[in-house]
């Protein structure tokens, strides 16, 4: 059992969610998604949690884990091809993770989320979280341009483009 992780998690509370990602910053993310979406045919979903609860601590549930549940919960499973990709932050614990759908993980592997996490992580560390999100977005779009082109010029889309704050 890490304490320091649980006082952390437990400490951060969802006013400094909502310092970090006013409303202002979580237009620009959904501008920056609703962009970045023109290029391709997949979806790309956001989602910033402050922090675990209790139960799931003491359990010792990852980052990677909680973003599996979110991924299930937004159902960013649910597109047409299989090529939805969520994006998910855990704030206390400065921790990026990418869940691709089987379709664009099959094309692009782990590897590949595993750069764009580090990236972001990286700005976050300097405390540029508005530039290390949107820099992941862009940089999950255009694998995703590579793999799914929005040839016809027109898409439907399958998923909201608005952050969610957990």
């Amino acid at each position: 059992m890490d304490i320091k992780r649980i006082v952390r998690h437990l400490s951060i509370g969802n006013a400094a969610l909502r310092r970090i990602f006013p409303r202002t910053v979580l237009d620009n993310i959904e501008h920056t998604i609703k962009e970045a979406e023109q290029t391709h045919m997949g979806q790309i979903r956001f989602a910033v949690e402050d922090g675990l609860d209790i139960g799931p601590l003491l359990a010792g549930q990852t980052a990677r884990e909680r973003a599996i549940e979110v991924f299930s919960n937004l159902r960013v499973w649910d597109t047409e091809h299989n090529n939805g990709v969520l994006i998910y932050l855990l704030l206390a614990d400065r921790d990026v993770e990418i869940v691709a759908d089987r379709g664009v993980h099959a094309k692009l592997g782990q590897a590949t989320w595993e750069a764009v996490c580090k990236e972001m992580e990286a700005a976050f560390r300097q405390g540029k979280f508005e530039a290390g999100v949107i820099a992941g977005v862009r940089s999950v779009g255009a694998h995703l341009a590579l793999h799914y082109p929005n040839v016809s010029g027109g898409k439907l889309n399958e998923l909201p483009d608005r952050p969610v704050l957990i």
